[in-house]
């Protein structure tokens, strides 16, 4: 009987973090915990304070914390050979040019969402991961999650039938705690709630929909702040499934979210972190939870899409999409919510690029 063979274990993923603030170092501790299967052996932050304050997360268990590059020109040249891959989470407005800087050195890139700011950027960086062969997954929680992979399979199945509608909402008492931040600066963040944890809802919702929205009509409201706070969007898609978005960002200390999808044969609930999963079918009294994979999150994805275990849930054709449907957002809002086309809001788009040049 001959002896088995060891099957050696992949050596673990080496990941830059790009930007140590708050949503960094909730990633970090995670990945703190599997230092089996990723390691973080460089980052990039400009400022010291924030440095010293992700630095902390590695001496609290006992690891040498990672070396800073303060520019990412500076790691890409000091420390790519070094490196497989950069978790960029960073302002909005630096995703596209970081991006685009990590894939032409040579890495695959997890990117934070919302992935750009706009559907042209959205573009650009399809053109350079196919021209770098390099991977890039967006980190939308939903798309990346178990939970919305099992209900995509679903709807696509015709198992609950024929989509009629979709309603998502997401709510969080973002407007306190983003005040005299970044996130409220339009220049970087390139909206305001419905484009940060609103992305969210954005995103999955067109990922459970499965086809192009054809006309949006949005109304936005800022609240006195210089950017959105309350959001709400009524869209068709090319199917004529209609869809209907709500986004409030001022309300009670919360963040939480539900999706519904409306079928002939049956009702799926979810949220836009792919945070549940229930399913009630024709004949059945009530929702009832749908058993999916543990997942980890969207770090752990991504090492299963760069150790090829998997598909790429997330591309940046995602990334697309989204900022397709929030170009026809603006477009429309800024028309006091009379329906637009896609064609109609890019070239909105274009004029306002062309103004602001």
């Amino acid at each position: 009987m001959s002896p088995k063979k060891l099957v050696a274990s992949p050596p673990p993923l080496r990941v830059a973090i790009i930007g140590c603030g708050g949503m960094a170092r909730h990633h970090a501790a995670a990945m703190l915990r599997h230092q089996d299967i990723v390691q973080i052996p460089a980052v990039c932050e400009p400022s010291s304070s924030t440095y010293e304050r992700f630095a902390v997360l590695f001496r609290d268990v006992g690891v040498t914390p990672p070396p800073n590059y303060p520019d990412l020109a500076g790691l890409l040249e000091k420390a790519a050979g070094s490196l497989d891959a950069a978790f960029i989470i960073t302002p909005h407005a630096l995703h596209h040019d970081q991006a685009k800087a990590c894939m032409e050195a040579g890495l695959d890139v997890l990117l934070e969402k919302p992935m750009v700011m706009n559907a042209a950027e959205a573009r650009s960086l399809i053109a350079t991961r196919d021209r770098t062969g390099r991977r890039l997954v967006v980190a939308f929680n939903g798309s990346l999650s178990p939970q919305i992979r099992t209900a995509v399979s679903l709807l696509r199945s015709g198992e609950l039938g024929e989509i009629l509608n979709i309603h998502g909402v997401v709510w969080q008492g973002w407007n306190s705690h983003t005040q005299n931040t970044w996130r409220q600066v339009p220049e970087i963040a390139g909206g305001g709630f419905l484009f940060d944890t609103g992305a969210h809802l954005l995103n999955t919702v067109s990922d459970l929909a499965g086809e192009p929205v054809v006309e949006v009509a949005a109304w936005l409201d800022n609240r006195g702040r210089p950017v959105d706070i309350l959001g709400a969007v009524m869209a068709r898609l090319a199917s004529g499934v209609l869809i209907t978005l709500s986004g409030c960002g001022d309300t009670i200390e919360s963040c939480a979210s539900d999706v519904r999808v409306f079928c002939t044969q049956g009702i799926l609930r979810t949220g836009v972190w792919g945070e549940r999963l229930e399913v009630q079918r024709a004949g059945e009294v009530d929702l009832a939870p749908v058993d999916v994979p543990v997942s980890h999150g969207a770090w752990e994805q991504f090492l299963r899409v760069c150790r090829g275990e998997i598909d790429n849930p997330s591309p940046p054709e995602v990334g697309l999409r989204m900022a397709i449907l929030w170009d026809m957002i603006r477009t429309s809002a800024q028309r006091g919510g009379i329906p637009v086309t896609q064609r109609e809001a890019e070239a909105f788009m274009a004029a306002e690029a062309s103004l602001a040049a």
